[in-house]
């Protein structure tokens, strides 16, 4: 069943055409991953699609009653509410069940109390009736667990039980926007429409969102960057550029597939028009004045007609950044080594084990955001010492490095003057250099503050390329790229003829590029070796107790072997308490459900016993005996976990 249906939308501002003649469905059960260049018009539509914004012509047709939820990229504004007040917000109605649970309780015993005196007053037993309908309606709504939930969500979301009672208005702008997905996680509204979602989730809260959203019953469509996030989580897949949409089928590999054929037939049949055009063309050309003007002018006629109602546009490509990130200096074997190294500033953020970057390596250094990743590169290039060990850089090393969120650039600086800090040019070859990554014209002037992320980015790995290193640090070198230039990248890497050390959440990335993996794990951070998928194996034996140190010096073995095994074991009871933790969650709500019963049945039993039923009384009774009994057994599981 369709959950909503646009046709022939469009929207300007002023005289500029963002988009038009947009038609578009999604049914229940569609995950769809919105994709297209920057600026191509992805949040405009999702803001329409919301009810946000509205287009300037074209009908929206949503379902009856559907409910939308919708997370923009801007924050939302911070509100005077704790972080678990806004959660609990979601669950209005069920709170409003709550007292009016309490209130009928109070109902029931003053209506004992008038039915034992012999009293005018409420029905007893349609009250009591109407209380077991309540109760069993609280019960469905999810009035028992829905703290369980909330819990859930927000550590899901990566925070912490101590940030509950933060107020809003103490987060930051990237911790108001996990919030309020959070609500809209808990709402479970009918048609979810996400922008960019991961983009201040680290690669744990990504992967927990991947699950939520693989098991999300209604409709889902997500603007995204993450390649890895959309093969995962996307069955359909909007594809935006030149004001046009088009849709494929499957997930986020499925599309790029289909996309080349597509573009490949389109460009086939543009060249077999165009061939058509020309010889059409040249006949006209060479018989209108002669013996077959006749023919001539109609093959004209034809040619005119066919050009105005028939004749497809030539496809059009998506500007692309030139980018040509190479060295001309050979390091030695051994690019970088560490030994008993530390990191941190007035106290260790990690322990790091031994290891080594050799030349041609492309290690991925992954974990949770505030782990040290970034305090890692500062060490490595010297800009912080190491609280303990150190860290020995090979022979012929000329680090170069793509710090996170651009921090390197100076907002007050041209575009120009960034990139002649690094190479004096002549001015019309820094011009010509620029134009490489798409800044042409006047766009050289601009200051880097005016300039989006994405264009920020670009400056960044336009100086990093004048710099001719052999060892790239890059520090999430994907953040505000568009997937074509996310996908240049990546080839770039690929084939750099040096070294690389790169901070990244993008597994696609790591997948593509990387021979080892680091990750930084609390307080330790280890080594890998091989890509993605194959950093998941190790990690998935690692934590069943089979992985196995390497090495040839067995003491060493020996050593490595405990100091893992008592990670292991370390890694083990964190889950168990874990698992204690949502066990005893589960047993909370339990023993609230049985609470709430033993108070129905106690107001039965004071109702029976002053009306002298003891037929009544007695099977109360032993229905109280028996939840008691099963409450106190909670009851005592709940204290042993807790």
């Amino acid at each position: 069943m369709s959950l909503l249906v646009a046709t022939a939308l469009a929207k300007s501002f002023g005289a500029l055409d963002v988009f038009r003649g947009i038609d578009l469905r999604i049914e229940a059960g569609d995950r769809i991953g919105f994709v297209g260049a920057n600026g191509a018009g992805k949040t405009t539509v999702l803001r329409i699609l919301a009810g946000v914004d509205e287009q300037t012509s074209g009908d929206v047709a949503r379902k009856r009653g559907l409910m939308v939820g919708f997370l923009p990229q801007d924050p939302p504004p911070a509100r005077d509410l704790t972080l678990h007040a806004a959660m609990l917000e979601v669950f209005g109605p069920v709170l409003e069940q709550a007292a009016a649970l309490r209130e009928m309780e109070h109902r029931l015993a003053d209506a004992a109390a008038a039915a034992a005196a012999e009293a005018a007053g409420d029905d007893y037993e349609a009250l009591l009736e109407e209380y077991g309908h309540a109760q069993a309606q609280f019960e469905v709504a999810g009035g028992y667990d829905y703290e369980t939930r909330i819990r859930q969500v927000l550590g899901g979301l990566g925070f912490n039980e101590d940030e509950h009672d933060k107020p809003l208005a103490h987060l930051s702008g990237g911790e108001r926007t996990r919030a309020l997905l959070a609500q809209l996680l808990l709402q479970e509204p009918d048609l979810l429409l996400l922008d960019e979602p991961t983009n201040h989730l680290d690669l744990e809260a990504v992967e927990w969102l991947e699950e939520v959203l693989l098991r999300w019953k209604g409709g889902l469509v997500v603007v995204a960057h993450d390649r890895y996030f959309l093969d995962k989580v996307a069955n359909r897949i909007w594809d935006m550029n030149f004001g046009r949409l088009e849709a494929y089928r499957g997930n986020y590999s499925a599309f790029r597939l289909q996309r080349e054929m597509r573009l490949d037939r389109q460009r086939q049949e543009w060249e077999s028009q165009q061939e058509f055009v020309e010889k059409t063309e040249e006949f006209i050309r060479r018989n209108l004045a002669g013996q077959r003007t006749k023919e001539a002018q109609g093959r004209r006629t034809r040619l005119e007609r066919f050009l105005r109602d028939e004749a497809i546009e030539r496809p059009q490509d998506q500007q692309q950044i030139r980018l040509g990130l190479t060295t001309q200096i050979r390091s030695g074997d051994l690019v970088l080594a560490t030994k008993d190294l530390s990191v941190g500033y007035d106290r260790p953020l990690f322990y790091a084990e031994d290891a080594e970057i050799r030349r041609g390596d492309r290690v991925a250094l992954i974990g949770p955001n505030g782990a040290g990743k970034t305090t890692l590169l500062k060490t490595i290039l010297g800009d912080l010492p190491p609280l303990q060990g150190r860290v020995r850089i090979g022979a012929s090393v000329e680090p170069g490095y793509l710090a996170q969120a651009q921090a390197g650039l100076d907002p007050d600086e041209t575009v120009l003057d960034a990139i002649l800090d690094v190479r004096n040019l002549p001015l019309a070859q820094a011009r010509n250099f620029l134009g490489q990554f798409l800044f042409r014209g006047d766009d050289v002037f601009r200051t880097i503050g005016t300039l989006s992320g994405g264009q920020r980015s670009r400056v960044a790995l336009a100086r990093l390329t004048l710099k001719g290193a052999n060892f790239l640090l890059l520090d999430e070198p994907t953040n505000h790229l568009d997937l074509e230039t996310q996908e240049i990248l990546e080839q770039v890497l690929k084939q750099f003829p040096g070294t690389v050390l790169l901070v990244t959440h993008d597994r696609w990335l790591v997948q593509a590029l990387a021979t080892q993996v680091w990750r930084v794990d609390g307080d330790e951070l280890r080594a890998y070796k091989g890509n993605y998928e194959e950093y998941l194996k190790l990690r998935g034996l690692e934590m069943e107790g089979a992985g196995k140190p390497d090495g040839d010096d067995l003491e060493r073995q020996v050593q490595l072997e405990a100091d893992r095994e008592r990670a292991r074991e370390e890694r083990r009871q964190r889950k168990a308490a874990e698992r204690r933790a949502e066990a005893a969650a589960a047993m909370e709500g339990q023993i609230h459900s049985l609470e709430a019963r033993l108070a129905g049945l106690s107001t039965q039993l004071e109702a029976a016993s002053l009306a002298g039923d003891v037929a009544r009384v007695q099977r109360l009774g032993i229905e109280y005996q028996q939840t008691d009994s099963e409450l106190h057994r909670i009851m005592a599981e709940w204290a042993e976990l807790a």
